[in-house]
């Protein structure tokens, strides 16, 4: 029983995805103290750090057969908290990621409900979309170009907000178009709920 447990909540990618969620913190003390160049220079090293482990805890996991419920869930968890606190951090500087930040709340709460009614019809996505890892892969780019160049030119920074935000709308209407495919033919007759 002991074995269970420590292998389903301390397997090496849940300790990862635990580490990131103590970096949002980190992240957020770093980046309210930053008031020079070296100073967002270590805010964007922190989300690199819990970008890399991101990485790291899906392909241990895959490789090492180290895949569990649990995890399955603080991932996402994780990857979430950590964006929703960048853009909140970032809206405090560049007002057009107020919209990034209200764009992804929405987002992620559709996501969230519509996981949970699926769930309880017996249907589990598994894993993000390809249109959902463009959107992370975008939303980290832009980040850290705001990050590693804070005195950047105001219209460049709006360009890439709006990219972002043009990329993340784009995911978001793939993804409701996605749930309401699956919601259909769930609804068939003959369909396993």
């Amino acid at each position: 029983m002991k074995k269970d447990l420590k292998s389903e909540y301390f397997s090496i990618p849940n300790l990862l995805s635990y580490f990131r969620l103590i970096l949002i913190p980190v992240y957020l003390a770093v980046y309210f103290a930053a008031d020079t160049t070296r100073g967002f220079l270590w805010a964007a090293l922190v989300i690199a750090v819990s970008g890399l482990t991101d990485m790291l805890d899906g392909k241990i996991a895959r490789r090492f057969n180290m895949i569990t419920e649990w995890g399955k869930l603080i991932d996402p968890v994780a990857d979430k908290l950590t964006m929703a606190a960048v853009a909140l951090s970032l809206a405090f500087d560049f007002p057009l990621m107020r919209l990034v930040f209200a764009l992804y709340v929405v987002k992620e709460g559709f996501m969230g409900v519509m996981g949970l009614i699926m769930l309880r019809r017996g249907f589990r996505m598994d894993g993000a979309m390809w249109y959902g890892k463009v959107c992370t892969a975008v939303t980290y780019l832009v980040v850290f170009v705001l990050l590693l160049c804070p005195q950047l030119d105001r219209q460049i920074q709006t360009a890439l907000i709006s990219v972002q935000i043009a990329v993340t709308l784009l995911a978001f209407a793939l993804y409701a178009r996605y749930y309401r495919i699956v919601w259909k033919r769930m609804k068939k007759p003959g369909c396993a709920r």
